[in-house]
């Protein structure tokens, strides 16, 4: 092999007086350690599981992801620290359960013995000229280890947001060579009754015909998220975006009550700028409200 995955030189390059990323990470193991620890912990720790602590898993992502697309080096330095206590949090609850079946070590082996096997350009004998052969070479080394799966579409979060799973979904049949199905148009049902029909009535039909207007509604927003995808753009990240840039306007709106009904640029309120878009946001000349519009590369399936 090539490369050293075990990070030895990044602590031989911080020199023997600075502690590196690996002493560190066993100090912050000997933390949770202790607040797990029966005498002298933590009794909030020692009762959460993996499962109680999902809601604060997917918290400290949000906002790693807020960090990154909207904060300063230190707001990413602090949010990945906690991502990663909850990452050596659950690996010790892991470790203690009864059943032991992993612990932080077991998943750090793993990962990076993963990762190596899917880079062969890089510590294999696999070369790889550009993006499009390293996608190749890392799917190829996915499929090895994912054959027991039966259809290109396993292993797709269901509880992923819906944008970036319909965007997820999507990568996933363009790289198994499929077309995109046409959306179904017919009337949503209920037990099999047509909403259009006389065989539902009163509040069954009220509340079909609202899911049948919530679903066409639906299929009209996966086409734009289609369009989007074929744009190279992430729909979940525009989407963000567009709600952080709303907010921000709600916020002036609040601290100045009488802005007299101009927007930002001597726009009347009311008016539709330019170019904007159908869902919001003006896209012009690579842009959205003056911002390049970053290109999703490649991803690895």
């Amino acid at each position: 092999m090539s490369g050293r995955p075990d990070g030895a030189h990044d602590e031989e390059a911080r020199g023997a007086s600075e502690p590196g990323a690996g002493a560190r990470l066993d100090e912050l193991v000997r933390v949770v350690d202790a607040l797990l620890a029966d005498e002298g912990g933590c009794a909030w720790n020692r009762a959460q599981t993996p499962r109680s602590l999902v809601t604060y898993l997917v918290e400290e992502t949000y906002e790693l992801v807020e960090a990154i697309e909207d904060g300063t080096s230190d707001d990413v330095r602090e949010e990945l620290g906690d991502v990663l206590y909850q990452v050596v949090l659950h690996g010790a609850l892991a470790a203690r359960a009864s059943s032991g079946s992993f612990d932080l070590a077991d998943v750090v082996r793993d990962v990076a013995e993963k990762t190596v096997r899917r880079h062969p350009h890089v510590f294999g004998a696999d070369r790889a000229d550009d993006v499009d052969e390293i996608v190749r070479l890392w799917s190829a080394a996915k499929a090895g280890e994912k054959s027991q799966r039966t259809s290109a579409y396993d292993g797709v979060p269901v509880g992923q947001p819906a944008l970036a799973r319909a965007q997820k979904l999507d990568a996933r049949r363009a790289a198994a060579g499929g077309v995109r199905p046409e959306p179904v148009r017919a009337p949503t049902t209920t037990s099999g009754t047509e909403v259009t029909g006389t065989e539902v009535t009163g509040t069954a039909a009220t509340d079909a015909r609202a899911e049948s207007r919530e679903l066409a509604w639906g299929r009209s927003l996966l086409a734009q998220v289609d369009e989007a995808t074929d744009r190279g753009m992430d729909a979940e990240r525009a989407l963000r975006a567009a709600v952080r840039e709303r907010e921000m306007l709600l916020r002036r709106d609040e601290a100045e009550p009488a802005g007299g009904g101009q927007l930002e640029g001597g726009q009347a309120e009311g008016e539709e700028p330019e170019g904007a878009q159908a869902g919001g946001g003006t896209i012009e000349g690579g842009t959205i409200e003056g911002r390049p519009v970053e290109q999703v590369p490649p991803q690895p399936e």
